[in-house]
């Protein structure tokens, strides 16, 4: 067998190629006007991308399907136990078998996905990976479809500028911000807060805001690579 070369390469450790990056997001679900259906899976993609390029971990690409809560009607997505059985866990004994990994973060860029955490146990004996869960897009961007994410867009050239004032048109788009999905507000008090928000203070760009989420986002995803690379189970 060839000899392979794991310290070559700008990599904060040659055990780093143990280590992979999966992003999970989700592709189907509304963002209002100016954003597109598959912006949280893109937003994902790019942090645990950078992530990856700086540290040197193994990008896994992306999952392609997503979960959601029954109170949040905005999307097309799988029960939370479909999508670790038959996507989560066959898409990581894979990358493990090809890639000689040990351990996966797992680049959470929807709300929605939250519930996968609860099955992460069941994830880990499964495929014998250490797994962190890295939900800090989803911590700190914000309301659905607001000004974070908005930004963030901006940033990314996902937005559609031209679209933005019909953005805001909570009639005809009542995910943005959730404000029209009385099922969700009445459900969960931090989406009626995150609603109550963008109703006072509308949604806009804001290109500070933007960097700081996906600064503090791709940070957040290195911190678990090198924690998961120091492991002495690596």
């Amino acid at each position: 067998m060839r000899d392979l070369r794991y310290e070559a390469g700008n990599v904060i450790s040659p055990n780093v190629h143990r280590v992979g990056v999966l992003a999970v997001g989700s592709h189907l679900e509304n963002h209002g006007a100016a954003l597109p259906i598959d912006t949280d899976s893109k937003i994902a993609a790019y942090v645990g991308l950078q992530a990856s390029l700086i540290t040197g971990a193994k990008f896994l690409g992306i999952l392609y399907s997503a979960t959601e809560y029954e109170y949040v009607e905005h999307g097309i997505h799988q029960e939370p136990e479909e999508l670790v059985n038959k996507q989560l866990i066959p898409t990581l004994i894979s990358a493990k078998k090809l890639l000689q990994l040990d351990a996966v973060v797992l680049v959470n860029g929807h709300g929605g996905n939250v519930p996968v955490k609860d099955y992460l146990e069941h994830v880990q004996s499964e495929t014998n990976l250490k797994i962190i869960f890295n939900n800090k897009i989803v911590e700190i961007e914000g309301p659905h479809a607001g000004t974070g994410e908005v930004s963030v867009g901006e940033l990314l050239g996902i937005l559609d500028k031209n679209k933005l004032k019909e953005h805001s048109n909570f009639e005809n788009y009542p995910e943005v911000g959730m404000v029209g999905l009385e099922k969700a507000r009445r459900a969960e008090k931090g989406i009626d807060k995150g609603a109550l928000e963008v109703l006072k203070h509308g949604v806009c760009i804001d290109l500070e805001l933007g960097e700081s989420i996906l600064q503090t986002a791709i940070v957040a995803v290195m911190d678990d690579v090198k924690e998961l690379t120091e492991d002495q189970l690596i």
